[in-house]
């Protein structure tokens, strides 16, 4: 999963299903969501694509979209903001989300 700044975030999310975690290298949660992202990247790819904010390298893009608290979840389609989860979130349970899009 790559790790986009401000300037790569539009083009980043302008097209298709988009997933970026937003996330700090120091937050445990953090961590773990990154091992389950990991997992369904592998599962998904090509049908959706997974990107990560650094909030503490990005911190007007964090302000921007209101992250309060970390891991933050926000599921874009073709631009559009879909979907915010905070915290960890199961992976069964981001898949089935991840699916009514892709049915």
């Amino acid at each position: 999963m790559k790790i986009i700044t401000e300037k790569e975030f539009d083009k980043a999310t302008e097209k298709g299903l988009v997933l970026v975690d937003f996330f700090a290298t120091w937050c445990g949660p953090c961590r773990m969501m990154a091992i389950i992202l990991e997992d369904i990247a592998k599962e998904l790819e090509g049908k959706v694509e997974i990107y990560k904010v650094d909030v503490d390298n990005d911190e007007k893009l964090a302000r921007k979209f209101g992250i309060l608290s970390i891991p933050t979840l926000i599921f874009f389609e073709n631009g559009k903001v879909m979907e915010k989860h905070v915290g960890l979130w199961q992976k069964e349970d981001c898949l089935d989300y991840i699916g009514s899009f892709l049915k």
